[in-house]
């Protein structure tokens, strides 16, 4: 029988395996007083691995890693729920490659949940390289504020893309948040069964914005101040026309789906 285990992070892989060396590196150095199981879920085509043998021989030989190659890209989704169905934790922590753990984080985060059993998720603080934070919490989405951020891509509409990623907050203390960017954020294990993961319809984009807002129908998704993780942030699908598409046709079904239900 597996000992269940404090953490289990969950990193999907796409080519990108020194980033993700990096990031399991920064957490094997910043969770020294916690047991962990760091679930890689690579979506990297078959053919394709063969040209990164070197890197993958490197990230599956460090701490804590248990690699698991699919051969095919099955989408974030449903790579994340390959590893929830594996977690043998009490935390579960989707975490993305470019993320880096700059302190021991969890001495915090884990310590509050357990005193705060009413909160099921957590998002730190998420900084850029240069410390500042990211506008990664968010309002629900809106077809609104979506035609704001990819019609008018510069500073128009500012009053209204400040308040959709909540910039009215004191980020000083601990708020509410409807949609945190799943980038790094940290659910309770049992409340990711629960809910059964991610919605597996969407590809790529726009599940974590259902995810956090399942959660908030049960629970509660927080903004923790008290310890800052740095997201090396690409914003891919501003600069990709393919992703771009796949963005905006995850948003489709997302409005979709929800407009059914409610």
């Amino acid at each position: 029988m597996n000992k269940t285990k404090d953490l289990t992070f969950s990193i999907v892989a796409y080519k990108n395996y020194k980033q993700i060396i990096n990031a399991v590196n920064s957490i094997n150095k910043f969770t020294p007083s916690y047991s962990k199981e760091i679930i890689v879920v690579d979506n990297t085509e078959n053919e394709t691995r063969k040209n990164y043998s070197q890197e993958i021989d490197q990230l599956s030989k460090l701490d804590n890693v248990n690699l698991i190659a699919n051969r095919v890209n099955l989408g974030f989704g449903k790579a994340n729920n390959i590893a929830l169905h594996k977690a043998q934790s009490n935390f579960f922590v989707i975490c993305n490659p470019d993320i880096l753990l700059i302190e021991d984080s969890f001495s915090k985060i884990i310590p509050y949940m357990n005193e705060h059993p009413s909160i099921g998720a957590i998002i730190p603080r998420l900084i850029d390289k240069d410390h500042k934070i990211e506008p990664v919490y968010r309002r629900e989405l809106t077809v609104w504020d979506i035609l704001i951020r990819y019609v008018h891509p510069f500073n128009s509409f500012k009053k209204r893309r400040d308040y959709h990623i909540m910039q009215d907050k004191d980020f000083s203390k601990p708020f509410k948040v409807p949609f945190g960017q799943g980038s790094f954020l940290v659910v309770r294990t049992s409340l990711m069964k629960q809910l059964s993961g991610f919605d597996e319809r969407y590809f790529m984009y726009v599940e974590d914005a259902d995810l956090c807002k399942r959660i908030n129908q049960v629970s509660i998704l927080q903004y923790f101040p008290y310890t800052s993780v740095i997201h090396l942030w690409e914003k891919g699908s501003h600069k990709n026309p393919k992703l771009m598409k796949w963005h905006i046709q995850a948003m489709i079904k997302y409005f979709n789906k929800w407009r059914a239900i409610n």
